[in-house]
């Protein structure tokens, strides 16, 4: 029998060429009335998935060979967009807004590439709309006499939402609102149609920003009824069945050690010093895949969600309370399951030299917060020595054990950017009273480090074993970025040997450890950031660029993050001995786990950058008019984004700058005065006014009321990166006093290419991974 695999397999062959039903008949030899009916049903499946195409001959052929791309429509708030290739290779292709054919934001399309820009982008246009993306629309209600619209919170959904008067279902003026769309645009110049579903309340009442956001991102607030029975059919003690095939770590010592709030404790760690010297380290994951089985109501909710989110004044969790802070978290002094990964780690080479990965159960002695644990090592704290005088020892093995791991890492050439991270706090009313920043103690440095470990020896070992795994991915950065950021540091006086083609990340974290507490820090960390790759998951093991590490996966927080239950239910069907029955299975299975888990943790990550900018702004409503000193964090054609110390953020606009007319140089990632020579340049110190908040946008405006001068500059060897290595080549001979500034604003003109207009955007330019 036909299926849709073996006709995409043969339309995708070079000899191929599009074909009739009744000639893809005949090809497949079909006899029988049944199966020729089998054929017409799949080829029609296939069309409106868009996985072939029927041309106006009714002749079918695969997209990829008939000029057409299949991807996601990434719309721009003015109207245009790019197509993002499904297959993750290619380019984007530009659609001008005249040439979008209805699609929206988000949608699943076919684009056909008519030609390309400049010798270089591809432009194109929609030719087929596969699946709508946007069903249900969170906006803004806005009442008229004889019907209503609704403006979109997504503003890359450029279309207001038709209401008829009937379908308004009770909403007013101002009101925040979910509608489902009835009737999506036919031509170019109509608008959507839909009716009010849901009111979430008015668009000044507490709490209804962010209940807009987790509504216009998808996010589950409440559990089905068939997950939470499930969840409270399972026990909240341990039966003596529950034990059998375990091994018995009751009496080892070990603990949590986790942020002060936090309430699902899934990992805890063990240290001991062996008779040879080597230490063996032990990482206990909370054994969720005992409880959570495949394809129950859990199981299929968790993959629906993903992974827990995190916003500014709630959780949503990945798993019901009732699991995840209950009979799944590692609270002290009770038996809890666990799946467990011991090292034995050489104390001079600090590799790991034998290792086991097993089922335990376990009874954690203390839960430790990262606080304390610091002030014990730190500051060696008396009060809590005290108090915790039978862990002391052993939180001081594992703070020499880690900060070797740590070493080591950096000299492998793991990339660690250090940016501040910020804790916004808010009143039950969920209005922000403060920003404070996170430290990153030794504490939680030392948590890291243990989990990279466990993380890197059970990837390590399922990559040879040769059988169905899901790994973490960090794939080597864009060439064409990465050559940009190589040329950008030459600014500097630093030269990185390698080339965008080959690079090893030693050579990126080097640069990072030369440029530690110099001027230039944050632009050059900043720049380099987004030269990187997103972190993804994966069927087949990429390795991890930024770690500088073969093997990789996520299996230590499997209480919050998708990947990591169906890394331990892979674990457990190893240990049983069904792997290998099950691979062809799990085979077909994980590609589609990792891309919806990537997918997941894209929104995530989304809805918890909105949530922070919202109440960032909000935090600064009643600063209108005051002064900061920030750092620009961002230049572009249209203004420059500066950085307070608390981590607020926002946007000069180059209307604003009135001493000159300013021009953006994107090799410099600068913007200079024509006439002055003036640079405002990322790392540049400024103070700034408060001029504007918008909350709609979730974004602050500054203006620029003075500049700290630049530290005086001396002749700067350019320094050449290679593996740590810093070599003294040439020196840059120092500008004479007095030389003309129109003459350096002309070299520069000359290096960075034509003048590009300044325009406003509506959007935040930053990205975060």
């Amino acid at each position: 029998m036909i299926d849709e695999k073996k006709l995409l397999d043969f339309m995708k062959e070079t000899a191929y060429r599009p074909m009739t039903v009744q000639e893809l008949e005949k090809e497949f030899q079909i006899e029988t009335a049944a199966e020729f009916k089998e054929l017409v049903i799949l080829l029609n499946q296939m069309e409106e998935t868009g996985k072939v195409v029927r041309t106006r001959t009714n002749r079918y052929g695969v997209p990829e060979r008939m000029n057409l791309i299949r991807g996601r429509l990434q719309a721009h708030a003015k109207g245009f967009g790019f197509v993002i290739p499904e297959s993750g290779e290619g380019q984007d292709i530009y659609i001008h807004a005249s040439d979008m054919n209805t699609a929206m934001h988000g949608d699943e399309v076919l684009a056909r590439i008519n030609r390309r820009s400049d010798g270089a982008r591809m432009e194109g246009e929609i030719v087929r709309i596969i699946r709508r993306a946007n069903a249900e629309v969170v906006g803004t209600f806005k009442e008229s006499r004889a019907f209503g619209f609704v403006i979109p919170d997504e503003k890359r959904l450029n279309r207001d939402i038709f209401i008829p008067k009937e379908a308004s279902n009770g909403a007013v003026e101002g009101h925040k609102v979910v509608v489902k769309i009835t009737r999506f645009p036919e031509d170019a110049r109509a608008n959507p149609e839909g009716e009010v579903i849901e009111i979430l309340g008015h668009q000044n009442d507490p709490g209804v920003d962010i209940l807009s956001i987790i509504r216009r991102h998808g996010l589950p607030e409440e559990f089905p009824q068939e997950v939470l029975d499930e969840a409270q059919s399972i026990s909240d003690e341990i039966a003596p069945e529950d034990l059998k095939g375990r091994r018995d770590l009751r009496d080892k010592k070990m603990v949590t050690i986790d942020g002060a709030d936090a309430k699902d404790l899934d990992d805890a760690v063990s240290i001991e010093r062996l008779d040879n010297g080597n230490y063996l380290l032990g990482v206990h994951i909370a054994d969720v895949s005992y409880y959570v089985k495949e394809g129950s109501f859990l199981d299929q909710e968790a993959y629906r969600r993903g992974c827990s989110v995190y916003l500014v004044d709630r959780v949503i969790p990945m798993l019901p309370h009732r699991l995840s802070n209950g009979i799944c978290s590692l609270n002290p002094q009770v038996d809890r399951l666990a799946m467990s990964c011991e090292m034995e780690i050489n104390a001079n080479t600090l590799e790991v030299e034998d290792y086991a990965i097993f089922t335990s159960v376990i009874k954690t002695n203390e839960r430790m917060t990262y606080a304390d644990v610091n002030k014990i090592l730190v500051e060696d704290d008396p009060e809590l020595k005290a108090r915790y005088q039978d862990l002391v020892e052993d939180f001081r093995l594992m703070e020499e054990l880690a900060m070797k791991l740590r070493r080591k890492r950096m000299q492998r050439g793991a990339i660690d950017f250090d940016f501040q991270e910020a804790k916004i706090l808010v009143d039950e009313e969920g209005k922000p009273t403060d920003i404070v920043l996170r430290e990153r103690s030794v504490a939680e440095q030392l948590i890291e480090e243990f989990m990279l470990a466990a993380n890197e020896t059970v990837a390590e070992h399922f990559h040879w074993l040769t059988v169905p795994f899901i790994f973490r991915i960090h794939e080597d950065p864009d060439q064409g970025k990465l050559q940009s950021f190589l040329e950008f540091v030459t600014n500097f006086g630093y030269v990185v040997k390698g080339t965008a083609q080959s690079i090893h990340p030693r050579a990126l974290q080097q640069l990072l450890e030369k440029i530690k507490g110099e001027p230039e820090e944050v632009v050059v960390s900043t720049v380099m950031l987004r030269s990187m790759q997103q972190a993804k998951y994966a069927a087949e093991s990429l390795g991890h660029f930024g770690l500088a590490t073969e093997f990789y996966t996520h299996f230590t927080s499997p209480i919050r993050r998708y990947p990591d239950l169906i890394v331990h239910r892979l674990i457990r069907s190893w240990l049983d001995g069904t792997l290998h029955d099950e691979e062809e299975e799990w085979k077909e299975k994980l590609p589609g786990i990792a891309r919806q888990s990537s997918e997941r943790e894209r929104i995530a990550v989304d809805a918890e950058r909105e949530t922070d900018d919202l109440k960032k702004a909000e935090f600064m409503l009643d600063k209108i008019g005051e002064e900061f000193d920030g750092i620009i964090s961002g230049v572009t054609s249209f203004g420059m984004f500066v950085e307070l110390p608390n981590t607020v953020e926002g946007l000069v606009h180059i209307s604003y700058l009135t001493d000159d007319y300013y021009h953006y140089h994107d090799r410099q990632y600068a913007l200079i005065g024509e006439r002055t020579g003036k640079m405002f340049r990322i790392g540049d110190e400024v103070t700034v006014r408060v001029i504007n908040v918008d909350l709609d946008e979730k974004s602050v405006d500054f203006e620029v009321v003075g500049m700290k001068p630049p530290r005086k500059k001396r002749e700067q060897e350019v320094r050449v990166i290679e593996g740590g290595a810093t070599n003294g080549v040439k020196r840059n001979k120092p500008k004479k006093k007095g030389e003309p500034k129109k003459k350096f604003f002309e070299e520069l003109e000359k290096k960075s290419g034509k003048k590009k207009k300044a325009r406003r955007s509506r959007t935040s330019r930053k990205k975060r991974k």
